[in-house]
């Protein structure tokens, strides 16, 4: 298996292959899958999201969000990438999303390396990872062999983790999707690299349940904060960083900003306020006698989990000659 990591990540990512190898036992995906067919798939992924996130930092957290929409709707199958009137790119949870260009050029190169071998769906998860790393992050093996799905429709994605769910609603999508609380607050982590747009949160800030006034679980020193990136009435897709101190940073201060009330989201600060979900939040901040390293393990091994939803193999599904088009 081909995979380019600085070398201060050497033994965490020993570590990381020993423990997720059981992780991909079972779910028809495999480490070192293309070895022979494609032995260059994770070098011209990684290059093609290195160029993409230098060029624009927003495509890492935009990659990674992508990975997720994708997984949380009929499995890890790049249904995501699809054009189309109805397809899921167009559904409104979608609408934002940022990279596609990146899976395309990726695709592009490895069409002309190894045609016909490479899923568009295999692409999606290894650039997820890349993603990470890009950012700070610490990398983690990507088992595949997943192929690419022949459905895509807006309507199934009805059921995505919203911005305002509450936690039993939110441990109840991804228990379905086979992962655990852990899970959810490990993967909520990503979002220490992400942003969101004033119109998902600025309800928090003046109007809150019909209060005509903030949500009291803010911070009161964050809100002039939030106040002034987000006017009342202001540009409602004017973008906010939703780690505050540490934008573009693959790194734990997430949690902390949870801890001090400063979550930017409902659904992130509900994770705090929430004592089922808070011990996982103080466990990565390593407030229970744990290593600082438990967020980077826990993460690469929630997004291994996450990446084997429903996955296709075989004679499943398709290799799709171009990500946005069926065969």
């Amino acid at each position: 298996m081909e995979v380019l990591y600085h070398s201060k990540n050497l033994i965490l990512f020993l570590i990381l292959l020993a423990t997720f190898t059981t992780i991909s036992l079972g779910q028809g995906t495999r480490f070192g899958f293309y070895r022979n067919s494609c032995p260059r798939v994770e070098t011209i992924v990684q290059n093609a999201v290195t160029t993409a996130v230098q060029a624009n930092p927003t495509m890492a957290p935009g990659l990674l969000r992508m990975f997720f929409h994708d997984c949380f709707v009929n499995g890890c199958d790049a249904s995501i990438l699809i054009n189309g009137a109805s397809s899921e790119k167009t559904a409104g949870p979608n609408s934002l999303l940022r990279g596609f260009e990146v899976i395309d050029a990726a695709k592009t190169q490895l069409e002309t390396a190894c045609p016909g071998v490479v899923s568009c769906a295999d692409i999606l998860a290894l650039a997820a990872r890349d993603s990470v790393v890009q950012t700070g992050g610490t990398g983690w093996p990507v088992p595949l062999g997943r192929r690419d799905g022949r459905v895509s429709q807006a309507a199934d994605t009805a059921n995505l983790p919203a911005f305002n769910d509450p936690i039993n609603v939110l441990t109840k999508k991804f228990s379905d999707k086979g992962l655990n609380t852990q899970d959810l607050v490990a993967l909520s982590g990503a979002h220490t690299i992400g942003t969101a747009a004033c119109a998902l949160f600025s309800y928090r800030l003046y109007n809150y349940n019909n209060t005509n006034g903030p949500d009291p679980t803010i911070d009161p020193a964050f809100l002039p904060t939030l106040r002034n990136l987000c006017p009342n009435g202001g540009n409602a897709l004017s973008r906010v960083t939703l780690d505050t101190g540490s934008v573009g940073r693959f790194d734990n201060s997430y949690y902390d900003n949870l801890r001090n009330r400063r979550g930017v989201l409902e659904s992130d600060a509900a994770l705090w306020n929430n004592p089922t979900t808070q011990r996982f939040v103080q466990r990565f901040l390593g407030l229970r006698g744990l290593l600082g390293l438990t967020f980077n393990v826990e993460f690469g091994r929630s997004m291994v989990k996450m990446g084997n939803i429903e996955v296709k193999t075989g004679t499943q599904g398709e290799i799709r000659r171009v990500c946005s088009a069926f065969n």
